[in-house]
């Protein structure tokens, strides 16, 4: 096998027939952090050979995808480099020349059955005590003059690769499952070269890595069954194989593979759900492999340093999207402001978009109602423009709404469900279970509350959060009400819901005339 320490050479080699999912990520994941911490290559190639599933559409997503993870590779598209191209369908010539070799050593020979005949000889197979095996190799026994003369006679054909009589057990050390063997007489004389003269996966694969010059090949446990295959062809070729290593599945709480069903699958998903990369290539990262059994939170600059094959786990990982949140939710907290207020923009949009919709004076909406109106497409790059140029004008009051979610948020998107009221302005847009919960509950005498803190705020000498919550809350041992009761009425009127980011940290952000003008409001029709 391939030398582990010196010149490591990875790739990822996605196709690109739809989305980049969270299990090519993970590959994408362990194969650059390795490249990294051995000193070694990272290639990107695209293998886009299905021409009804690939197309450019989705070789774009699949860059957008690894850039937004912060994967940046050393050679591949967009980038270059001395082994390319790096899209198989630009590569048609090294496949060809490949087969010329195979020819010349007489590894492979041309098959002339049609899909009909080998249907046949399948189904009756099938129906025999043995089963089906594979190909009879019916054409293997063809003499050579016969063979040529029904090519030149325009006879559509493949080629099979002609594997070896008596070939001993196929054997290789993966570096995560240990000491593998496959029988060799199992292996039927796979096709690599289709009528067409397009090559198949696993031929195509082979002669990529050993043209790319790729040592390790770390790819899902799925390709396990190709690897003895594609050993058959390295030897065919006179080559040397790579180093494999084969990751575990990913599963859903439920135990099954993971799949649509469990929720989103696609990093762009996960993106658009308000994740940060970082945590992603963390958590993702965790799935499989481990730095010592304890670390939960790993930087990026740990991972390309300790990051190595003997760590990786045999044992099926288990995606918990309750962890995802939570390490999320560490990462936001250990953020600068300026840089949350950056990546937060889409959902501060949002956020500002829905506040300065609401309607003039107060209204009280139930829930359903009160659920962030969709903008479309146009409307939502509108809104991230408007308030891309409001963050420039005030980049203060932006970087101030940080500490109000910071230490609950476990998602970037929290802010466009939590911090509507930062932008109503004189308005407020009143939950209906809060007014009926805290407003109207019988005996809690919160319009009293409220027009006493309004009083306090109206003259307030230092428009300042801790001196504003101490004076409202010096009104209740005179007034006979508890803390709770004196300041959830005010939240209510002044956020629109009985919960919601810290109180008097927002009030401090809001002006006093907008503060004040919300109370009148609430008192207006609540009471």
């Amino acid at each position: 096998m391939a030398d582990s320490t010196s010149g490591v050479r990875v790739r990822f080699a996605p196709s690109p027939t739809g989305k980049l999912h969270i299990g090519g990520a993970r590959t994408a994941i362990y194969n650059w952090a390795f490249a990294r911490a051995t000193g070694g290559t990272f290639v990107l190639r695209i293998e886009d050979t299905d021409p009804e599933r690939s197309t450019e559409e989705n070789t774009q997503i699949i860059l957008r995808a690894l850039r937004w993870l912060g994967l940046d590779w050393d050679e591949g598209p967009e980038v270059g480099g001395d082994f390319g191209p790096y899209k198989q369908t630009e590569r048609f010539d090294t496949y060809k020349a490949a087969l010329e070799q195979l020819k010349e050593r007489g590894a492979v020979y041309p098959c002339f059955c049609t899909k009909e005949t080998l249907d046949a000889k399948r189904e009756a197979a099938e129906k025999t005590e043995g089963g089906y095996s594979g190909y009879d190799r019916t054409c293997r026994s063809l003499s050579a003059e016969e063979a040529q003369a029904r090519i030149d006679a325009g006879e559509p054909h493949v080629w099979r690769l002609k594997v070896p009589e008596n070939h001993g057990p196929i054997e290789f050390d993966d570096a995560v499952y240990g000491h593998m063997s496959f029988p060799a007489d199992v292996m039927d004389d796979m096709i690599l070269v289709r009528t067409d003269g397009t090559p198949t996966y696993n031929f195509a694969v082979v002669c990529d890595d050993a043209n790319m010059h790729i040592t390790h090949v770390i790819r899902g446990d799925d390709h396990l069954s190709n690897t003895p295959r594609q050993i058959l062809i390295y030897e065919a070729l006179g080559l040397e194989a790579p180093t494999f290593a084969h990751l575990s599945m990913i599963l859903g709480a439920d135990g099954k593979k993971l799949s649509k069903r469990h929720g989103a699958t696609s990093v762009e998903e996960y993106a658009a759900r308000g994740y940060l990369p970082d945590t992603m290539v963390n958590f993702l990262a965790l799935l499989g492999w481990s730095l010592d059994g304890e670390t939960t939170i790993i930087s990026r600059d740990v991972l390309c340093e300790k990051f190595g094959l003997d760590r990786i786990t045999k044992k099926d990982a288990v995606f918990d999207e309750t962890k995802l949140d939570w390490m999320n939710g560490q990462y936001i907290k250990t953020m600068q402001a300026g840089e949350w207020v950056k990546l937060s923009t889409p959902w501060l949009a949002q956020a500002r978009a829905a506040g300065m919709a609401a309607a003039e004076g107060a209204v009280v909406v139930d829930a359903a109602e009160a659920e962030l109106f969709a903008l479309s497409d146009d409307e939502q790059a509108a809104a991230v423009a408007e308030t891309a140029a409001d963050i420039e004008a005030r980049p203060a009051f932006y970087e101030a709404l940080y500490p109000l979610l910071a230490e609950r948020e476990t998602s970037l998107s929290d802010a466009a469900e939590k911090l509507p009221y930062m932008f109503w302005g004189k308005n407020v847009v009143l939950d209906a279970k809060s007014v009926k919960k805290v407003l109207q509950k019988e005996g809690a005498r919160a319009d009293e509350a409220l027009r006493a803190c309004r009083e306090v705020l109206a003259n307030a000498e230092a428009w300042e959060c801790d001196p504003m919550q101490e004076a409202c809350r010096a009104l209740c041992e005179p007034m006979g009400i508890k803390p709770k009761l004196m300041f959830q009425p005010l939240r209510v009127a002044v956020c629109g819901n009985m919960v919601s980011p810290p109180l008097f940290e927002s009030i401090e952000l809001l002006n006093r005339e907008d503060v004040l003008a919300r109370i009148d409001a609430t008192l207006a029709v609540a009471f």
